[in-house]
């Protein structure tokens, strides 16, 4: 359900068409990622406003040798060239620094861009998700709160302070909570009328190179409207992409799909398929992978203040947000985790303190209320340097420190949180050809998709882009940069650069 009440639109019964009908551009995944990008194949454009200054004065002046070519249509290289801050990316530097210019040093200075709507430029596409625009926000606990600063979560020209402020609310410790981050991406996909370009409810099975050649006498099922545009035939011998899944109708049925497309952007994020850590018994069914089952035990009274400890295994945000709502709700926990609590790679050791209060005070309790010395923490146990031997049937849990020793717990439930992977099962090999090390999986810290940074194509595959945490950009402010280095891609491709 839309914000304003309406349903977002579910994709189309498919119809048989014969003839090869290609579309410019599918996108699969409609996270932050997806709509960004979508935004900007829709015709909205970014220029430099003209009289506003940039605190950064070489950016100032390259801003100033052509402030009526769109940002779209410059040297994106060339602008990026210099700049420096919290990403690996240029462009998702150079993105960010002209949305908010000195946001880094608590600065307020207003966005350096414009905004025209250019229908002319727009190319058609699609954008498939499983769920309502937003992506994984739909499925993260409604009252947890963002690790980015609020006005790191807005979109293009809709800040999300100002869309707040309407709702009668504010930031709290200049964070908002995952339920008003969702409300939000739903609200910015109807207001800027981007809805006809997603198709909600759809699962991507199978995305594959095809000939052109081969596939144009065939019929086919597809999500597409019919298009008079320039990209709707191919040329004997050209290749495209196709892309087969299904979509899950009002009734619950599952219906097939394929749809052809000259370019396909992968923005799926990485919230799909959590780690597993490879131990005996933990596909029991009290052993879980995903905060929401500490939830649920809630909500249905199978944990509580009297019942044994939950086990939370990990040392990242997830985990500490699930110490944090079993805390609230007075539940014992053991708390198990790898590294020593002094690690400097340990995300709380990198949280400036006045900003994450919460986040410290998990710190404190992991360094403070150790097995070995009671702290004043009442319902928790910190075993730091320890790692999970096996979960038994009778929900005993064995646990090794580094010294080798073992220690047995009675647990109620299990919640392993040590991180998330992409789900690519719908690409050939699982997406590892694709991956910087292609004999390793594609993991978004340590193994991103290879792309080129000035683009964001693919270097294995032409015609197949990589966003957001699949190519290393981890936080929202900076998946942005990533969809203007593929919109200003596919306008060359497209030949809708003005002169």
């Amino acid at each position: 359900m839309l914000p304003d009440g309406k349903m977002c639109p579910l994709v189309t019964r498919p119809s048989n068409r014969s003839g090869l009908k290609t579309l410019p551009v599918v996108i699969i995944g409609n996270g932050p990622s997806g709509i960004c990008l979508s935004y900007l194949l829709s015709g909205y454009t970014p220029y430099f406003k003209r009289q506003s200054l940039h605190p950064h004065p070489i950016l100032q002046r390259k801003l100033e040798e052509a402030p009526e070519v769109s940002v779209l249509d410059q040297d994106l290289e060339y602008l990026s060239e210099g700049l420096e801050g919290r990403s690996h990316s240029p462009v998702a530097l150079l993105f960010d620094t002209l949305q908010r210019p000195d946001t880094d040093f608590g600065g307020t200075a207003e966005s350096v861009l414009t905004w025209w709507h250019e229908p002319d430029r727009a190319i058609p596409h699609l954008v498939l998700g499983r769920n309502a625009p937003g992506g994984a926000w739909h499925s993260i606990e409604g009252s947890m709160v963002t690790l980015s600063r609020g006005e790191w979560m807005g979109l293009p020209d809709l800040p999300f302070k100002e869309w707040l402020k309407q709702k009668k609310r504010g930031l709290r410790n200049n964070r908002a909570t995952a339920e008003d981050i969702a409300q939000y991406y739903q609200h910015y996909v109807m207001k800027k009328g981007l809805q006809k370009n997603f198709r909600c409810g759809t699962v991507v099975t199978s995305v594959r190179k095809v000939s052109a050649e081969s596939i144009s006498n065939h019929t086919q099922k597809d999500l597409q409207e019919d298009s008079d545009s320039v990209w709707s035939s191919n040329e004997k011998g050209a290749e495209v992409f196709q892309v087969d899944g299904f979509f899950k109708t009002m009734e619950g049925d599952k219906e097939p799909f394929s749809i052809y497309a000259e370019n396909v952007v992968l923005a799926t994020g990485t919230y799909d398929n959590p780690t597993w850590l490879g131990v005996k018994g933990e596909n029991l069914s009290y052993v879980h992978h995903q905060l929401s089952a500490l939830e649920e035990a809630v909500k249905n009274n199978s944990v509580g203040i009297m019942t044994d400890p939950v086990l939370i295994v990990g040392a990242g945000l997830t985990a500490a947000d699930a110490i944090l709502f079993a805390h609230n709700c007075n539940i014992p926990v053991i708390h198990v985790f790898r590294r020593r609590v002094t690690d400097p790679g340990l995300i709380f050791n990198q949280l400036p303190k006045t900003m994450y209060p919460e986040y410290h005070r998990v710190h404190q309790m992991m360094k403070e209320q150790t097995a070995a010395c009671a702290g004043p923490y009442e319902h928790y146990i910190s075993l730091p340097e320890h790692h999970v031997l096996s979960f038994g049937k009778d929900k005993k849990c064995i646990f090794q420190d580094k010294n080798g020793c073992q220690k047995a717990y009675k647990i109620s439930m299990a919640l392993v949180l040590t991180g998330s992977n992409p789900n690519l099962s719908f690409l050939p090999n699982n997406g590892t050809d694709l991956a910087l090390d292609s004999e390793q999986p594609v993991n978004p810290k340590r193994n991103p998709i290879d792309v080129d940074p000035f683009t964001y194509e693919c270097t294995q595959e032409k015609g197949l882009y990589a966003l957001g945490p699949l190519a290393g950009d981890n936080f929202v402010r900076f998946v942005q940069g990533g969809a203007l280095a593929v919109a200003s891609s596919l306008l060359k491709k497209a030949n809708k650069n003005p002169p």
